[in-house]
Order: C-alpha cells, then sequence, then structure tokens
C-alpha cells in the first residue's frame, strides 16, 4: 500500500472554488477518495485565523476528518493590504515528509509550488499530484506534476 501525504493551501483552494463556482470544496470526499489509492500518513491544511466562528466551525471539522490543521494570524497593514500566507511552511513540510512517502498531493493553483514539486520528484523519486481549479491553477504547476486532477463540480458541496 503506497504512503501519502496530502498538503492543502487552504486559501487558495477555499478562494479558487468559490470563485470558479460558488461553491466550496468537499474535503471528506478527497479523503475518502485518497484512502482507497493508500495509507494517508501526513494530511496537513494550512489556513488563516481570522477567529470568526464559521472559521472555527470549518478548521473543527477538517480536524474531525484528519487533518492536522496549521494556522497563522491574519495580518491587516496599515496600508489596508492583507497578509497570510503559508508557502514556505507548505514547502518546507513537503520536503520534510517526501523521504517518507511515496506521493505527495498538493491542493493548490499556486505556481510557486511549481519549483517545489519538480525538486522532490528529482531528489526522492516521490510522484506528485496537484488538484486545482483548472482556469486557476498556474500552468507551470501543472506542468510540474506527475499527475493533475481538476477540481470541478463533482468535487464540491
Amino acid at each position: 500500500m503506497k504512503k501519502l501525504a496530502i498538503f492543502v493551501d487552504v486559501q487558495n483552494i477555499y478562494y479558487t472554488c468559490r470563485q470558479a463556482y460558488g461553491r466550496q470544496f468537499n474535503y471528506r470526499k478527497l479523503w475518502q477518495h485518497l484512502s482507497h489509492e493508500g495509507e494517508i500518513c501526513h494530511a496537513t491544511a494550512y489556513a488563516i485565523h481570522k477567529g470568526d466562528d464559521g472559521q472555527l466551525k470549518f478548521q473543527d471539522a477538517l480536524k474531525h476528518i484528519g487533518f492536522d490543521v496549521k494556522l497563522k494570524p491574519f495580518i491587516q497593514r496599515s496600508d489596508g493590504s492583507a497578509k497570510g500566507d503559508w508557502d514556505v511552511g507548505i514547502t518546507i513540510d513537503i520536503m520534510e515528509a517526501a523521504s517518507e512517502v511515496d506521493k505527495i498531493i498538493l491542493l493548490s493553483g499556486d505556481g510557486d509550488f511549481d519549483l517545489l514539486l519538480l525538486k522532490v520528484y528529482q531528489k526522492y523519486g516521490v510522484e506528485t499530484q496537484v488538484y486545482g481549479v483548472p482556469s486557476l491553477t498556474a500552468k507551470s504547476l501543472i506542468d510540474a506534476a506527475a499527475q493533475y486532477h481538476s477540481i470541478d463540480e463533482s468535487m464540491l458541496l
């Protein structure tokens, strides 16, 4: 049985699904599907903590499914812009897990992860998969993954 590691860029998946479909991603359905492909050894969802009730319920639901939820505080800058990005944390965790698993599964459309997936494959020979909304996933990320899975209506709540 293959060992799997799942990494979710929660903000990216939330906003791309909302923009493309006006709906939310079904994490439970993903978990059920992937558990048939192998043993889920690592599953981490990276989110921004704003402290509102809806967000806390969502984070609890992710934990109930089996995800470890890592949170960063939401930072509102004085110029009105916001910061809350997990790219470095996701990268570190993927590099650490790569030597322990057979497959890395990334949920994101962010092209910044393309070099990471190429490096993981080159250094560890680990298969990489990406799940993303087709119209909002960077081509470079799609090309870097061994397999790309389109998030479509069947994967939504």
